[in-house]
């Protein structure tokens, strides 16, 4: 008896499945985090709002930290944090990452391929030292933006291979046979890159970032007090991760909630790097 493999539509509708149930997933994440301060019982970093060490119950959910505060309410005001840090990282990887790629591949060929053997380079070196590399040259403050570049050289690679390939394909080659200006092929590729993979580079860009400002953070690089994003909650709470699991336990969770459901919208394959 033989199982039957699922069929190449099968797979395609499901894979496109995963990608609507992530946008819907982050959505809500949105609608979360904009109504974070409301959600929340208590202001961000508010001590002595319950017990210390309180287990999660009707009063508190999530149970309390060692100072009393609610984690409920951290982990809302941790999760608002995390993803309004991951903006401008998001935007900062999309322009320097994809949009320079796209031009990239498009310039004269030295230039394109010393570019190209650069950024790979730098694609090799693991993001979050990267990231690490520029906070230290910089300042804490400029976290984001070190995720968002320490991000980018992945992205460039991957936008620049796929207009090479496109801009070799046979029906390019054709087109410029028949007469076709190169700046109606520019265009024609320019409205297939960012309306066509738009939307599947921003979901897998965000979760590259996203990463890499929660390790930052729970390393002690990025994130500080009062502001705590849910890198630096679940660092805070290592002393008590193994008699009191709920004050990490929340936090992560709400982490790879985000992480997961930027990844299920970018369509990634196993084992495909974010």
């Amino acid at each position: 008896m033989t199982l039957a493999l699922p069929s190449a539509g099968g797979a395609q509708s499901l894979r496109f499945a995963l990608r609507v149930f992530g946008w819907i997933g982050l959505g809500l994440i949105a609608v979360t985090v904009s109504l974070s301060d409301f959600l929340a019982n208590a202001p961000a970093d508010a001590i002595g709002v319950g017990p210390l060490l309180a287990p999660p119950s009707s009063a508190f959910q999530f149970g309390t930290d060692m100072l009393g505060r609610d984690m409920l309410s951290e982990t809302l005001h941790g999760l608002s944090v995390t993803a309004r840090s991951a903006l401008p990282a998001l935007v900062t990887a999309l322009i320097f990452g994809e949009f320079l790629g796209f031009i990239a591949a498009r310039l004269p060929g030295a230039l394109a391929v010393s570019l190209r053997w650069l950024l790979g380079i730098l694609a090799a070196v693991p993001a979050l030292l990267l990231a690490i590399l520029i906070i230290g040259l910089t300042a804490r403050g400029w976290a984001g933006l070190a995720a968002g570049l320490s991000a980018a050289p992945l992205a460039f690679v991957r936008a620049f291979e796929r207009t090479s390939k496109r801009a070799h394909a046979v029906h390019a080659e054709y087109a410029r046979a028949t007469g076709i200006s190169a700046s109606t092929l520019l265009r024609r590729d320019l409205v297939y890159e960012f309306g066509g993979t738009f939307s599947a580079s921003a979901a897998r860009a965000l979760a590259a970032v996203v990463i890499i400002l929660s390790t930052v953070s729970f390393l002690g690089f990025a994130a500080e007090p009062p502001h705590r994003d849910l890198g630096l909650l679940i660092a805070a709470s290592r002393p008590y991760y193994l008699h009191a699991w709920w004050t990490a336990a929340f936090p992560a969770l709400a982490l790879m909630a985000l992480i997961l459901f930027a990844r299920l919208a970018a369509g990634l394959d196993e084992g495909e790097r974010p």
